[in-house]
């Protein structure tokens, strides 16, 4: 009776053992293979602790990519310590996070690519979830978590409050964090399409990165710093790409640029502001869009141009700088509006000023390769 019972336990361990690497085989069958880059300058304060949390995330099929833009605050003996576990690159100037994020992407191997900045926090299964989500919809470009704030030494708020669960545009072209600011007290609970998604914490589908890329950049460098996304994402809506909203993909951000905090940041940051907001238009807008929306777009426009000219004078280099360059500008706006898959209508629906989300598609549809998902 004694030997059964150990050839029982034996038998049993081996079809355990069996099973979980057959679950393992499983979940690689079904699962892609994710590539996270994040880009850091001056981030020593952050970085550690974001690494971290992406190394103990739940999800075991990914790459970690970071780009450092020559910090001089120590990042970079930070970076060293992790230079067994992810690929670090030190660059020797500050060339933007936008060109440093396609510096990153660029160097990935990911069947899809998340966007970290190094303030950002995750929960383990944030990769895990967003993939998931991601794999709902062949036509899902980009997917985004809920983040929620916390203040610039990781503490969270004794009750939970919301930092972005999405980008949306209002009818002055202003584009707005779905959220943000907000208690979270059980709003944002259902999978849903949105705009865009803030590229703090976004994950993309690396045919879409292929699809809407313009010589060979995914995000724009002449946008240098900030907007960047809010690009990205009109662009792929034109061409007829979609964001998801994963809910249940949770991580905590540290947020210092806010509408009504423009007076605290430094005059090169406002001043890409400036530039960028033009920049996005004469790439993206639509006349259908312009013609709908002229009076909100040029009341904006002539407070901006008034508080320059008025105030913020380091801004007037926005400019020159759009003047200077308009021809390789148009030259872009050409190739966006050349691939445009999508009606007016349709990007008409996304400017309100409420924001606006639309029922995701629950119909699971079959994976497609990245040539096969891009000629869709």
């Amino acid at each position: 009776m004694g030997g059964e019972t150990k050839w029982f336990h034996l038998v049993s361990r081996v079809l355990n053992a069996l099973n979980a690497r057959v679950g393992w085989f499983s979940f690689m069958a079904h699962k892609d293979f994710v590539s996270v880059t994040i880009v850091t300058y001056n981030s020593g304060s952050f970085i550690k602790r974001c690494l971290d949390s992406v190394l103990a995330q739940r999800y075991p099929l990914k790459e970690i990519i970071v780009v450092d833009n020559d910090s001089t605050d120590g990042t970079v003996d930070i970076l060293a310590q992790f230079e067994d576990r992810c690929q670090v690159i030190y660059n020797e100037e500050n060339i933007g996070f936008a060109a440093a994020q396609n510096q990153a992407i660029g160097l990935s191997n990911g069947e899809w690519v998340l966007t970290l900045n190094p303030d950002v926090l995750l929960h383990d299964n944030f990769i895990r979830a967003l993939v998931n989500a991601g794999q709902s919809h062949a036509r899902v470009g980009t997917v985004c978590g809920k983040l929620l704030t916390m203040t610039s030494h990781f503490e969270k708020p004794a009750q939970p409050v919301v930092d972005s669960t999405g980008i949306y545009f209002n009818p002055m072209l202003r584009h707005l964090d779905r959220g943000s600011q907000e208690l979270d007290n059980g709003h944002y609970l259902q999978r849903e399409y949105v705009f865009g998604a803030t590229a703090a914490a976004a994950l993309y589908r690396r045919a879409m990165i292929d699809d809407v890329s313009l010589d060979g950049e995914f995000f724009d460098s002449d946008f240098f710093v900030y907007r960047e996304d809010a690009d990205v994402a009109w662009r792929a809506q034109l061409m007829g790409w979609k964001c998801l909203y994963a809910p249940d993909a949770c991580g905590y951000h540290v947020r210092k640029v806010l509408p009504g905090n423009r007076r605290a940041l430094p005059p090169v940051i406002n001043m890409h502001s400036v530039k960028n907001r033009f920049l996005m238009r004469i790439k993206n807008i639509s006349p259908d869009l312009y013609r709908r929306n002229w009076f909100s777009i040029s009341a904006r426009d002539a407070m901006v141009v008034a508080c320059c000219v008025l105030w913020e004078h380091t801004s007037l280099t926005a400019f020159w700088f759009l003047a200077k360059n308009i021809k390789r500008i148009w030259a872009k706006r050409r190739l966006i509006q050349a691939h445009k898959r999508v009606t007016d209508e349709y990007m008409a629906s996304w400017f309100q000023y409420a924001p606006v989300s639309k029922q995701a598609t629950r119909k699971k549809a079959r994976l497609l390769s990245r040539s096969e998902t891009a000629n869709t």
